[in-house]
């Protein structure tokens, strides 16, 4: 059979386009469950362990990946991005795989990054388009699904493959490597966004009868509905993610040098953790965001994780702690900021630049998270994990705060709909047009 002959249609390719968030949260726990193993290997200091983090698919790479693949997604296409995305993302991965330095280890990181970065706009913009009106928070949480379960897989093959040691952790990222191409094959039989299809074709009647529409990015800060979305969209998941990303990769880290587990206890623990948010995923989020209100749910989720951390950050870390830790973080996980980001912020943007808002956001956000996380080590080092755990708390109560406040009424909605009420219904048409 011909490459991209087979069409790859309905949850098929839902599923398949999700696989980006399973690629990308893979990715990042791969790393982090190696992170002692690599330190040990490479005779790693705290400030080589924050580069790899910051410059990791948890942080500034996936942040230029985002930006630049938000861009193209735009311009060439949703399709575009998944002809090239993963062939690059497969190279990082290889590196990885057989670093024997810590140039090897970086430059393999970054390329990996970069990939991910800029497969997690298009996904869930091209889910978002292609969802039918009253499934919509459904189909935008497989990529969260995917999320999770990403996770919760390669933990528990950190734990199947602890007794390899880092030999272990390169068979992970082998596995990844799998992962991706069996993604990639899939992808090959996708159609193109009828949304975005749509779009260029208005765009190309407009050139023919003498007038082109000149709507681009800088509108994201000229237009005041834009302004109020990315403020919430921001709000909510870069103060988050400054928890939950540095978490991402530290958490084997912490529970290890701070709770005195060993290695394998740790990523059962994470395992656990994200099984329980792949359970919320399904059961909460995919299941009751199309039905009921969208703001007492998000607010569920942002209460739960604030107390998770109360618990964390000021009970001694045993395994009472450490269990009530990982059930309500692991829960609230699955319909937190993350899922109702990713639904929101397709929603809230038009056609034409829906896919590069994602991505200039994603950027903002995983640069917050590079700059944090290469300096989480040396505060837990030099201050005390209590105090990084209050900094994260106050994190947290801003993004709960912002999305109970902000979170919008878009449920059973058109994304036509609710571009023609937020922007009027002449949006595609008006304002910043110019005769040829």
């Amino acid at each position: 059979m011909k490459v991209g002959s087979k069409k790859t249609t309905g949850w098929k390719a839902t599923i398949s386009v999700s696989m980006a968030n399973y690629i990308e949260a893979g990715s990042i726990i791969a790393a982090a469950s190696s992170l002692s193993l690599w330190q040990t290997y490479l005779h790693l200091n705290s400030v080589a362990i924050g580069l790899l983090s910051a410059l990791s698919a948890n942080a500034f790479a996936a942040a230029v990946g985002a930006l630049i693949g938000g861009y193209l997604c735009d311009k060439y296409g949703r399709k575009f991005i998944y002809t090239y995305d993963l062939l690059v993302y497969m190279l990082g991965v290889l590196l990885i795989a057989f670093s024997f330095n810590l140039p090897m280890l970086l430059i393999g990181t970054i390329i990996t990054g970069i990939a991910v970065g800029a497969g997690v706009p298009a996904s869930w913009t091209y889910i978002a388009e292609e969802a039918p009106t009253h499934k919509r928070a459904a189909h935008v949480g497989t990529a969260q699904l995917a999320w999770s379960t990403g996770p919760a897989i390669t933990f528990l093959l950190a734990v199947l493959l602890s007794p390899l040691g880092l030999l272990g952790s390169r068979i992970i990222f082998l596995h990844l490597l799998v992962i991706a191409f069996i993604t990639w094959y899939i992808r090959q039989g996708l159609s193109e966004s009828k949304l975005w299809k749509e779009n260029q074709a208005l765009k190309a009647t407009q050139s023919t009868s003498g007038t082109i529409n000149k709507r681009s990015l800088k509108e994201l800060f000229s237009l005041k509905v834009n302004r109020q979305a990315l403020f919430l969209l921001i709000g909510i998941y870069l103060f988050w993610n400054l928890t939950s990303g540095a978490m991402g990769y530290f958490m084997p880290y912490i529970y290890e040098n701070v709770g005195g587990l060993s290695n394998v206890q740790a990523n059962l623990l994470q395992v656990l953790l994200w099984g329980l948010t792949v359970a919320t995923t399904f059961f909460v989020f995919m299941k009751f965001c199309d039905k009921y209100s969208r703001r007492f749910l998000f607010g569920l989720g942002a209460v739960m994780g604030i107390i998770a951390w109360l618990i964390l950050t000021f009970s001694p870390m045993n395994w009472f702690s450490l269990f009530a830790f990982v059930i309500l973080w692991g829960s609230a996980a699955g319909f937190g900021a993350q899922a109702f980001y990713g639904l929101w912020s397709s929603e809230l943007f038009p056609t034409q630049y829906r896919a590069g808002a994602q991505g200039l956001m994603y950027f903002i956000v995983r640069t917050g998270i590079a700059i944090w996380s290469f300096i989480l080590p040396t505060l837990m080092d030099k201050l005390s994990f209590q105090v990084a755990g209050i900094v994260m708390l106050i994190f947290l109560a801003i993004h709960c705060v912002i999305g109970i406040i902000l979170a919008p009424n878009t449920q059973g909605k058109s994304l036509k709909a609710i571009e023609s009420e937020r922007y009027g219904r002449d949006f595609n048409n008006k304002s910043e047009q110019k005769t040829i």
